[in-house]
């Protein structure tokens, strides 16, 4: 652990930094925009869920979490995704800004992209189909690199960044085809090729969690992920729900997830209480790194939490 004053002495320096000041603001413009846009659309804003008996079990290692409070055992939010679920039970159409707490390994700091608290925008669509998330989505990053290239000029100048509006519709690339042609780095290997934006859909069942919707060929998910070009990598997961309970139970069981973890959640379900959905999770910090052309995201935010490292 690093001592005070270094540690001291290191958050001064960030928060000193121009490039940290006009990412900052470069974040907050996008931020404004995407609420805009998304409350024209139709969209209520919920205030985010903090800590919660259920949260997202993740496909990916991370160190727990949790803690009691009088005889409730809670767990910090590592996404909304049962909430937003939830939430469509109420509105049709919902987004939330919501913090998360994944407290990944250290190994992930060396990536440049992952912090251990960072926000999404999160979003979710009653009945709706994973297509019209996926245009919605093109719309909404379309708009928000606009309002920031008209908004935020001296910042991006500063940067050196000129982000470039996307072409709609975005190019789609499934899962299975760029595994067979470019290896298990396919992903890295299109990011840093491709020029634009561009959705990996059709993830493999075993990929990931047990909420997105299996397909009719029972072998993928009727999910995705969008890509950022020039080697910055995926911003955003998403995807149609599971929401029959014995279709739930069965995907549980094929990923051994325990239905005790998430008892709250399966009593609703069990109950026939879940609605079908469709939506996703934008990684603001990824998204604003993107736009200012920045080597690590931690210079998205005045307080970064990176994973294995000490901070205020």
């Amino acid at each position: 652990m690093e001592s005070i004053g270094r540690m001291s002495t290191k958050v001064v320096e960030h928060l000193r930094d121009p490039l940290v000041k006009s990412a900052v603001r470069v974040k907050s413009a996008i931020m404004g925009e995407a609420g805009n846009f998304l409350r024209g659309k139709g969209f209520v804003e919920l205030l985010p869920t903090i800590i919660s008996p259920i949260t997202d079990p993740l496909n990916h290692e991370v160190h727990n979490a949790k803690f009691r409070y009088y005889d409730q055992e809670y767990r910090l939010t590592q996404s909304m995704i049962f909430h937003k679920q939830l939430a469509c039970k109420t509105f049709e159409r919902i987004f939330i800004v919501s913090p998360n707490v994944r407290l990944e390994t250290s190994e992930k700091s060396l990536s440049g992209r992952h912090l251990f608290e960072f926000s999404q925008i999160d979003l979710e669509i009653r009945n709706a189909e994973r297509d019209e998330v996926m245009s919605l989505v093109e719309d909404l990053i379309a708009s928000l690199i606009r309002e920031v290239k008209s908004s935020c000029r001296e910042e991006l100048e500063l940067l050196s960044s000129n982000p470039t509006i996307p072409t709609t519709p975005f190019t789609k690339v499934k899962f299975m085809d760029a595994y067979e042609q470019y290896g298990k780095d396919f992903e890295t290997v299109l990011s840093s090729s491709f020029k634009e934006p561009f959705w990996l859909i059709d993830f493999p069942v075993w990929e990931r969690e047990f909420y997105d919707l299996l397909s009719q060929d029972e072998r993928t998910l009727k999910d995705m992920d969008l890509i950022l070009p020039n080697g910055f990598g995926e911003t955003l997961s998403g995807g149609e729900r599971e929401w029959e309970y014995q279709r739930i139970i069965s995907r549980m069981e094929f990923k051994g997830n325990d239905p005790e973890e998430l008892a709250w959640y399966m009593e609703i379900a069990e109950a026939g209480e879940l609605v079908p959905t469709a939506g996703c999770g934008i990684g603001v910090e990824r998204l604003t790194r993107y736009v200012c052309s920045l080597d690590n995201v931690a210079r998205t935010r005045l307080f970064p939490k990176v994973p294995g490292q000490s901070w205020i």
